[in-house]
C-alpha cells in the first residue's frame, strides 16, 4: 500500500508539471514556431504566409508578401529608402 501511494504521488507531481509547461506555451503565442525553411509562421494562433525576403551584401532588401490574389513588395535601399507598393490581379 505504501508504494502504490509513493507511485500516485510521483505520478501526480509529473502530470502537474506537464500541464504547468503546456499551460505556459500556450499562453505565450510567440513560443509557437515553425522549423526553418517552412513557408509559413503562427501569428496570434493562425498559419501566416512567410515574406520572401532577398537581403544584398550592401544592406538592401526586397521583400514579396502574398495575400490571395494580391502582392505586396517592399523594397529598401542601401541608402534607406524605402518603398512599398501593392498590385492585385
Amino acid at each position: 500500500m505504501k508504494k502504490l501511494l509513493i507511485v500516485g504521488a510521483a505520478g501526480l507531481v509529473a502530470a502537474m508539471g506537464f500541464a504547468t509547461i503546456a499551460a505556459a506555451a500556450a499562453a505565450d503565442p510567440k513560443s509557437q514556431t515553425v522549423p526553418k525553411g517552412w513557408n509559413y509562421e503562427i501569428k496570434d494562433g493562425k498559419r501566416v504566409a512567410k515574406a520572401n525576403r532577398q537581403t544584398n551584401a550592401d544592406g538592401s532588401w526586397r521583400e514579396e508578401n502574398r495575400q490571395g490574389k494580391c502582392v505586396t513588395v517592399k523594397e529598401k535601399s542601401a541608402a534607406g529608402e524605402y518603398k512599398e507598393s501593392r498590385r492585385c490581379s
